[in-house]
């Protein structure tokens, strides 16, 4: 049986959180490391990049690797880390290139490991459902950030679903601003490219 707890237990419980401020706080609060977020959109409306954006606000809190599954080492993941990172020698990120998910395991259960993963993307990893829910009950106080493509307004497939579903923050993108919706509060859009992500809203009026 598992433990109950009462009132006192439960307002005396102590989390590890990351202080986040600026854009960050406005999108998503004050989270706790650890969880499930999913970042999810249409093809060229900045998914990968609002992902790498995040990775390397994260750096600020712990480690970060991000897991190129869909592209690997390519030169548009170059590109997109040099827009991020502008020259910066930044020791906390790690790109990992089409790693698996038995070999991201093996990588997360080492003494020192990445404390959040970015995987881009749930659909060209072949995660199953069950996969998903021992990676984290696994890794309770890791941070595992899911990039989807979408069909229609919604995450592709029934796995991405489902992970949708179960996350504590997840981030819509549509034309270059991410739209984030969490259990910390925030929720202010997220531009990504703010010039680009201007034009194309006000040519949605």
């Amino acid at each position: 049986m598992k433990r109950a707890y009462s009132i006192r237990n439960v307002l005396d419980a102590k989390f590890k959180t990351m202080d986040f401020d600026g854009e960050w706080l406005d999108a998503v609060g004050r989270p706790e490391l650890g969880g499930t977020w999913m970042i999810y959109g249409a093809p060229k409306n900045g998914k990968t990049s609002l992902a790498m954006k995040l990775a390397r606000y994260l750096t600020r809190f712990c480690r970060v690797a991000y897991d190129s599954v869909e592209e690997g080492l390519s030169l548009s993941i170059q590109n997109c880390v040099e827009r991020t990172f502008e020259g910066e020698a930044n020791r906390r990120f790690l790109l990992l290139e089409k790693e698996s998910m038995e070999e991201l395991t093996e990588r997360l259960s080492r003494r020192v490991s990445p404390d959040a993963v970015v995987i881009d993307s749930v659909q060209f990893l072949g995660l199953r459902w069950e996969e998903y829910k021992q990676l984290v009950e696994r890794f309770p106080h890791k941070l595992f950030v899911f990039v989807s493509h979408v069909d229609g307004n919604q995450p592709e497939g029934r796995v991405a679903k489902k992970i949708w579903r179960d996350a504590d923050v997840y981030i819509r993108v549509e034309g270059f601003r991410g739209f984030p919706v969490g259990r910390y509060g925030g929720e202010k859009p997220i531009d990504i490219y703010p010039e680009r992500a201007t034009r194309y809203w006000e040519m949605q009026k």
